[in-house]
């Protein structure tokens, strides 16, 4: 078997030092079962072109050290971004994650450990018993450009908030729960448009649900996290069903204090078509803006667009996940 290790030097939750001992452990132990080059991103973009190099190579095994942006672009390295071609999951390498961002939504909801080296052990325990599971995947379709997203996508706010945040990261900030919030109320106080709703969501060709402000979709459960604490639009999500979306169509205060409690217990309470509308398990739905409207995927910031078209894809991509406890 060959392996290759791909390493955001960048990565947010580790220092230089783990990095090194994560490194270390990865290759010395995971030589016993296949042989792994490592290799630092150097560039944004970077890692997708690995993952391509990666899959087009035959490696079986890719390991990520770094946050979901770099899983994310790895991912869309080794599927292609060729709308026609859809992979089967036996025909790209298996994917492993050492969890080194801020939010690390992807390896948590595989049920990784938080701490990374705590993930590395339990990397290593999967790649020895070949333990993986197949996970079904999502795309977005925007601007003449088709994007694999492994954890959600949003468009409006929730996009707004992350075009925000990488503002301040290219300034020399870092991405903390803490200025995750500052950021989340200053772009719904100061910034979004709450009067005049851009948003429209259809499915069969049919508009179903118009005047939304957020679009949120979720290839998984959680949405995200603030910290160590869950934050759920939709708790059905799963890798194993197709879509969910939940679509905002009130942004008061009242509504969003409704709607933030909803997030934060994890619930599906208060949801009606007037406020609060969700979609579980869709195989394809549209996203139409009015006006050009941010969009993000596994919370990395895409651009303003006028339309995003959604699609699920069962069974796209095999993961080391933790072994099963007895």
């Amino acid at each position: 078997m060959r392996g290759l290790l791909i390493v955001n030097p960048q990565a947010t939750s580790t220092s230089p030092r783990v990095t090194e001992v994560i490194i270390a452990a990865l290759s010395a132990t995971a030589n016993k079962v296949t042989s792994i080059d490592v290799v630092s991103t150097e560039h944004r973009g970077h890692a997708r072109e690995l993952g391509a190099r990666a899959s087009a190579d035959g490696v079986d095994l890719v390991i990520t050290l770094g946050g979901d942006g770099t899983i994310n672009e790895v991912v869309n390295g080794m599927l292609g971004s060729d709308p026609s071609r859809i992979p089967v999951a036996s025909t790209v390498p298996v994917l492993a994650t050492v969890p080194g961002g801020s939010a690390n939504v992807f390896a948590r909801a595989l049920g990784f450990s938080a701490d990374p080296v705590e993930a590395t052990g339990e990397i290593l325990a999967g790649i020895s018993a070949g333990y993986t599971h197949t996970l079904g995947l999502g795309t977005v379709t925007f601007n003449d450009e088709r994007r694999w997203f492994l954890a959600n996508a949003g468009v409006g706010l929730d996009a707004e908030i992350i075009a925000a945040m990488e503002g301040q990261r290219k300034q020399g900030y870092t991405a903390t729960p803490m200025r995750y919030l500052r950021t989340t109320l200053r772009q719904y106080f100061m910034a979004t448009d709450r009067r005049e709703p851009a948003l429209s969501l259809l499915r069969g060709g049919d508009e179903e649900i118009n005047d939304v402000f957020v679009a949120i979709v979720q290839n998984t459960s959680p949405w995200t996290y603030l910290g160590s604490l869950p934050v759920d639009a939709c708790p059905h999500a799963s890798f194993d069903s197709d879509l969910d979306v939940f679509a905002l169509r009130r942004m008061g205060l009242t509504a969003a204090l409704r709607a933030g409690g909803r997030l934060l217990a994890n619930s599906q309470a208060g949801s009606t078509r007037r406020s609060i509308a969700v979609w579980h398990d869709q195989r394809a739905f549209t996203v139409r803006a009015r006006r050009p409207t941010p969009l993000q995927v596994d919370g990395e910031n895409m651009g303003v667009v006028d339309q995003a078209d959604f699609s699920a894809h069962p069974a796209a991509i095999r993961a080391i996940a933790p072994m099963e406890q007895p």
